[in-house]
């Protein structure tokens, strides 16, 4: 009896150190992606496909590399499906990271160090190189289980998401290899949620980066006079924010979202006649511009916008002209808003929110994703796209110093996209098409 109760104690034992290395290995790989230095503006993309790629090997993954632009590599990996009439699931993440101020770390952002607390620091933790491995663990996972995919899932590593996405996921989406995966369904990124819940992304906000100029007759600094260029600017600029606050006063007072309303950040200034030690203090400029970074909803009137820009913002009664360095409409190819139905005409939310409560997750309220991602180039399309970061109890921390993820919130989401993607895989009530997409 006591031998018996020793022999299990040592099997136990020994389950609970293989458990152990194995969670060391999935962490271990976590970390060399993270510490491929990504950023903008000079990324290491080369490294970064070689590693997606060797890890696709050893997972009997087909491949292929594609090169839109020089020098700027997509990654596309297959997992074949048993039935190629169905149409395709696509995992989509972007290789590349924002920059990062070095000194105002705690631990070097691209060290990928992990703490006593089990957080992972480096950049690309949560935006979003966890996304595309825990993709990639999750297929482990499943294989390993024995589970045969009906549907093909495709997984995608694009280029320059954090500069807009026009080398990676725009000529991506727009290109007949692209076509050729008769993709159903995208999955790409989303946010970290600091509760319980995970967050969800149906839609996200289109920029318009607007640039309002102002001309007016110069004239010495002493003078007061009327239609000076600054003075129709800072009309302008007031009318703006008190546009600003409005939208700001709806969010505060719990209305709406923050994805749901018209946002507007001024974020330049630029007038006056420069020197070599500042500016010449007495001569009021003939021309003077302000721009904005504005986001708009799907569901928000764009030409009512565009229309208030033109009479309030930028009369040309008062010497105003305007342009749009960037204008992303709000409707899709086909004329509709550009978002994806979260009821019952969707199977897939469907899907994805029994898949997430089978892993003992939570989701959230659907939301409006309140900046851009590449999924808005495959809901132009008129795609269903669902950005989804599985990263519960983790503040939001993309973009800023110090960007973390908790080894276990990691593991955890590695869970739930495993039966997420089991769910997609093998859903054959929807989306069938005529004929094979074996293009690879």
């Amino acid at each position: 009896m006591e031998l018996s109760f020793h022999l299990c104690i040592i099997s136990l034992l020994l389950l609970s150190s293989k458990s152990a290395a194995k969670e060391s290995e999935i962490i271990s790989r976590f970390q060399r992606y993270l510490q491929i230095n990504t950023a903008q503006p000079k990324p290491l993309y080369r490294e970064a496909a070689d590693f997606i790629l060797s890890e696709a090997a050893s997972l009997s993954l087909e491949s292929q590399t594609l090169e839109f632009v020089p020098g700027k590599p997509l990654v596309l990996l297959k997992w074949p499906g048993s039935d190629p009439s169905l149409s395709s699931v696509l995992l989509n993440s972007h290789t590349d990271v924002v920059p990062a101020e070095h000194d105002k770390w705690t631990h070097p952002p691209f060290s990928a160090h992990l703490d006593s607390n089990g957080d992972i620091y480096a950049r690309g933790s949560q935006d979003m190189k966890c996304v595309g491995i825990q993709y990639l663990e999750a297929i482990r996972r499943l294989k390993a289980s024995g589970f045969e995919p009906k549907r093909s899932v495709y997984l995608s590593f694009v280029p320059d998401e954090e500069i807009g996405g026009h080398a990676g996921a725009e000529t991506f989406a727009e290109s007949d290899v692209f076509k050729g995966l008769n993709v159903g369904i995208v999955l790409d990124e989303g946010l970290a949620s600091p509760t319980e819940n995970y967050r969800t992304f149906y839609a996200e906000r289109c920029p318009m980066w607007l640039v309002i100029k102002a001309t007016g007759a110069p004239g010495h600094g002493a003078k007061l006079y009327d239609n000076t260029a600054m003075e129709n600017l800072l009309k302008s600029i007031e009318s703006v924010r008190r546009f600003r606050a409005s939208q700001f006063d709806l969010v505060k007072a719990g209305l709406k979202a923050e994805g749901e309303v018209v946002s507007v950040n001024m974020v330049f200034l630029k007038a006056g006649t420069p020197t070599p030690t500042g500016f010449v203090m007495n001569l009021q400029p003939s021309e003077a511009e302000a721009g904005f970074d504005i986001r708009v909803p799907p569901t928000a009137d764009q030409e009512s916008l565009e229309r208030r820009i033109a009479e309030e913002w930028a009369p040309s009664s008062r010497n105003m002209t305007f342009m749009f360095k960037q204008k992303v409409s709000v409707l899709d190819d086909s004329g509709r808003p550009v978002l994806t139905a979260t009821d019952s005409s969707n199977p897939w939310w469907g899907l994805l929110e029994e898949a997430v409560k089978k892993a003992n997750g939570k989701l959230g309220k659907p939301e409006i994703f309140p900046a851009s991602t590449d999924s808005r180039y495959f809901r132009q399309l008129g795609l269903p796209a669902i950005g989804f970061s599985p990263m519960a109890n983790t503040p939001i921390l993309l973009h800023d110093h110090n960007e973390f993820l908790n080894k276990d919130e990691y593991l955890k989401g590695i869970e739930i996209y495993e039966s997420i993607i089991k769910a997609y895989a093998s859903y054959v009530d929807h989306g069938r098409s005529a004929g094979s997409r074996d293009e690879l």
